[in-house]
């Protein structure tokens, strides 16, 4: 269970650099700055993409972190309680931001950035990773720079152009990575993961996704769900397999020893890369993720 630690002068005193964040960037930024708090980084980046010189940005769970598992420090509620906008994804995403928001005292916007999107449903249960969507993340794009306008009326014009040229590149980005996949036969892209976060992508991009674990890594995975990955890998000829950023390697390695898949390289599913890894931004991670899956497609069968 998530659960807050218990404040005192001394954990803010050592954990309150997030909560600095705001002060720090007050001497660069425009006075109407719009103050915001992301619950990760696939929504700074997006935010400050969207924004630009307009808003001025902490965020929570850190790149390569993980949301699911994340433990809320008191300098969070210290930033939320800045904020003039607190963004987070939503589906259950961050099990953990309703009871932060509440214990910081904040009264001002939320947003839901996933609201409206396409969702994944299996029964009760619902896909929380909707970014892993182009056609989903336009609705995150959307609902980020309708927020934004709503705040700062005054910039229109400027958020407008800047929701245009990221929608631009998104679009010329989908295209190119759908024509380099066109020329692979759809029995042929299938790939292992170590958990579940890559069902948009496959219901996008016609690709198999095989996982041990399931929406969530804090459910290890049984002896039973490795030995049916194990079976489909050698019944179907899967080529490679690929660890996450957020996760320990050792499961897959463990199935990659008693088949004959290789580990084809790294995928970020939950967090992006540092700043200058190969998924710094959300369209360069992206595009690493299809163009690494394609490249694992393409290898020899065994």
């Amino acid at each position: 269970m998530n659960r807050l630690l218990p404040f005192s002068t001394f954990q803010f005193l050592c954990s309150g650099f997030l909560g600095l964040v705001f002060l720090m960037n007050t001497v660069s930024a425009n006075e109407s700055s719009i103050r915001v708090v992301t619950s990760f980084s696939i929504l700074e980046d997006l935010v400050n993409k969207l924004g630009g010189e307009h808003v001025v940005v902490a965020n929570l769970v850190a790149r390569n972190q993980d949301a699911h598992t994340y433990q809320p420090k008191p300098s969070d509620a210290v930033a939320i309680a800045k904020a003039d906008l607190v963004v987070f994804n939503g589906l259950a995403f961050e099990g953990w931001i309703t009871r932060l928001i509440k214990n910081s005292g904040y009264k001002n916007k939320q947003l839901i950035a996933s609201d409206g999107v396409n969702a994944i449903r299996n029964g009760e249960e619902v896909d929380p990773h909707a970014w892993q969507s182009f056609d989903n993340i336009r609705v995150y794009i959307q609902n980020i720079t309708h927020t934004l306008i709503t705040l700062r009326p005054q910039h229109t014009d400027e958020f407008t152009q800047r929701q245009q040229q990221y929608l631009n590149s998104l679009n010329t980005l989908e295209n190119n990575l759908l024509k380099e996949l066109a020329d692979i036969p759809e029995n042929k892209r299938i790939v292992v993961t170590s958990h579940d976060a890559f069902g948009y992508l496959e219901r996008e991009f016609n690709i198999r996704f095989l996982a041990p674990l399931g929406l969530s890594i804090e459910i290890e995975a049984s002896a039973q769900d490795v030995a049916n990955v194990i079976d489909q890998i050698r019944e179907q000829n899967v080529k490679a397999l690929f660890v996450e950023n957020i996760n320990s390697p050792r499961l897959l390695e463990r199935i990659a020893s008693e088949t004959n898949a290789v580990i084809g390289g790294r995928l970020y599913s939950d967090a992006l890369s540092d700043v200058d890894g190969p998924a710094g931004t959300y369209l360069n991670m992206m595009q690493h993720n299809i163009s690494s899956l394609i490249s694992a497609f393409n290898l020899p069968s065994h």
